[in-house]
């Protein structure tokens, strides 16, 4: 039987600490909440890779994804969650990213636009003491904004638009982290800071993760 707390472990030390993650909560929340419960059955070793893991279909909006363990750290320390943050998870799949951020004490609201994954986040969750993250269903573009405003905001995907309407349900100096590029290694992590009417962004580091369909370019005219 696999020790899966021992895995835990290595992905920390060889993944994350040589990556400069420093932030000891976030290294505390990922040594953790265990990858494991949050993949399809058969593919619990995989939930420790160093890439992003598919965990599930939302139909016409793709599928989603388990974000690679640096990159998820990375996006986290420099969103700097932390007690009574008020966060907007976006297409957290099975609800992993929403576990590691409910460890660091925030206040987690999970948006997902299949019911059937916002079913079995719910029951992840609850299984492992944290039925007070909030799950709703809807269209990922439009964001949460009946649940509006967040501290931050965390993206799991790749998106090649502006997210206007998801920014705009940012409190004043909050924070949005994402994945922004074509979807391949040449994608970077980026943070959007709000100030007043005006997001600055800035990227952050390589990163990889699939398209999430909503956020994907409009196809030109060609002629």
């Amino acid at each position: 039987m696999t020790d899966f707390a021992r895995v835990r472990r290595a992905m920390v030390d060889n993944q994350l600490r040589t990556y400069d993650i420093t932030d000891i909560e976030v290294l505390s929340a990922m040594n953790q909440v265990p990858r494991e419960l949050f993949v399809p059955k058969g593919r619990e070793m995989l939930a420790y890779s160093d890439q992003p893991l598919v965990v599930g279909d939302a139909g016409t909006e793709g599928p989603r994804v388990m974000l690679a363990p640096m990159v998820l750290a990375r996006l986290l320390q420099n969103l700097q969650v932390g007690p009574g943050t008020r966060v907007l998870d976006l297409a957290g799949g099975l609800g992993y990213s929403a576990a590691v951020m409910a460890s660091m004490g925030a206040r987690v609201v999970a948006l997902e636009s299949s019911e059937a994954l916002a079913d079995q986040a719910r029951q992840n969750l609850a299984r492992l003491g944290h039925p007070d993250v909030e799950v709703v269903v809807g269209p990922l573009k439009h964001g949460a904004p009946d649940k509006a405003p967040f501290d931050v905001i965390l993206i799991n995907g790749t998106i090649q638009q502006r997210p206007d309407a998801v920014l705009d349900q940012l409190v004043d100096e909050g924070r949005l982290g994402c994945i922004e590029g074509p979807g391949n290694r040449a994608s970077r992590a980026t943070l959007y800071v709000r100030a007043g009417k005006i997001y600055s962004s800035r990227p952050l580091f390589d990163a990889a993760a699939p398209v999430l369909t909503p956020f994907r370019d409009e196809p030109g005219f060609v002629f």
